[in-house]
Formats: C-alpha cells, sequence, structure tokens
C-alpha cells in the first residue's frame, strides 16, 4: 500500500547513492548478494534474541535491497539479476519469521499463520506476474505501473514490502509483542493475498477465447 509513495520519495536518494556505486564499480548482484547475507546475519539475530542488532542488520538489508535496482538501471538489468532479487527478498522474509519463532515460542502459532499468508501471497503475486508476462495482455500504462521499474510485475495490496519492513522493525523494538504483532500481520497478508487473487480473477476472467472454426455449414452463414 505505501510502496509507491515511499518509493517516489526516496527515489532521488537512492539514485544518487546507485551513481556513486556505479562510479566505484559496484555492481547490483553484488548488492543483491550482500543484502542477502546481512538478512541472513538478521535472521540469526532475532533467532538468538540479540534484538537491536537485528533491528540494525535487518535495516541494512532493506537499504541494500533498495539500492540495487538503481544500480541495475545504470549498469544494466539483467533477468538473472532480477531472479536473484527476488529469491533473496522471499528467503529472508520468511526466515525472518522463522528465526523468531525461534526467539519468541509463545509466538509461534500466529508465526506458522504468518508464513501460511505469506504462502498464498506470494503464489498469487508470482503466478499472476507469470500469466501477465506470458500473456502479454497487459496495457503499456498498466505493465508501467505493475512493474514500477523492476523486473516482475508487482501486484499491490495493503501489505507490501515497506509495511514488512515497518513490522520487522517493530517485532525487533517489541519483542514482547511479537504474538500480536504477528496476528495482526497475518490479516493484512492474508488481505493482500485476497486482493491479488481478486485482481487475476477480473484481468483473466474473459481472456481465453474459444477456438475459432475454418469453416461453417451453410444455415450457420445465413444466420
Amino acid at each position: 500500500m505505501l510502496d509507491a509513495p515511499v518509493r517516489r520519495a526516496l527515489e532521488p536518494t537512492l539514485d544518487a547513492a546507485a551513481a556513486g556505486l556505479a562510479r566505484l564499480g559496484f555492481r547490483a548482484t553484488t548488492l543483491t548478494v550482500a543484502g542477502w547475507v546481512v538478512g541472513v546475519a538478521a535472521c540469526v539475530l532475532v533467532a538468538t534474541s540479540h534484538w537491536h542488532l537485528a533491528l540494525v542488520a535487518w535495516l541494512l538489508n532493506r537499504v541494500l535491497d533498495g539500492l540495487d535496482g538503481p544500480l541495475a538501471r545504470r549498469t544494466g538489468s539483467t533477468d538473472l539479476g532480477g531472479f536473484l532479487d527476488i529469491v533473496a527478498d522471499f528467503s529472508i522474509y520468511g526466515g525472518f519469521v522463522v528465526a523468531a519463532a525461534f526467539a519468541e515460542p509463545d509466538a509461534r502459532v500466529a508465526l506458522i499463520v504468518l508464513l501460511g499468508t505469506y504462502y498464498l501471497s506470494g503464489t498469487a503475486f508470482l503466478a499472476l506476474s507469470s500469466v501477465l508476462e506470458r500473456r502479454g495482455e497487459a496495457s503499456r500504462a498498466d505493465r508501467d505501473q505493475l512493474a514500477d521499474g523492476r523486473s516482475l510485475l508487482f501486484v499491490g495490496g495493503i501489505a507490501e514490502g515497506t509495511e514488512t519492513v515497518v513490522v520487522y522493525a517493530l517485532i525487533c523494538l517489541m519483542p514482547q509483542h511479537l504474538a500480536v504483532i504477528a496476528w495482526l500481520f497475518a490479516a493484512a497478508v492474508a488481505i493482500t493475498a485476497l486482493q491479488r487473487i481478486a485482481l487475476g480473477i477480473h484481468l483473466l476472467r474473459g481472456a481465453e477465447h474459444p477456438p475459432s472454426t475454418t469453416s461453417s455449414s451453410p444455415t450457420e452463414e445465413h444466420r
């Protein structure tokens, strides 16, 4: 829900930083890998209840993730880079939840439900993105809006990347309320999954056309 305005607000700063990194010879894939390593460190810190250090690592992970896109647009984006970026994001998003379950056993049910909503929302997102790309049926305006400069068509909702950054930061700052936060965010992710499913039905319903016949009977021709 907040991704688009936040991206617009941060774009000038990220572009300036990406320009500096490009001059130093950095590649986007390097940032993606570095961000993933920092994200894994954040997950380990969460699992061992080092919450403040985990917060620092989590925010650094998000900064690196925010920079690899602008850097890729300057140095040359690739399908491999886009693939690695989405795999890195999903693995850290899920890894953080698993790590939190190790740290706070009393919140495990809420965290399992949150993982389940991630699975549903992520499946709807990736499946719809793939189908739209394959069909090529999205209009140019729709494609520009959904892609937003990224490698895949992104289908929004009330729980997107920005909300995840905020929620995970809150977990690090208030681990004693982890279960409540997880339940609330699971509800938001579930609504997002339903939004994506509804959008998929809307975009794809009626897209299948019956096969055309190569011949018809004289009666049919004069109807």
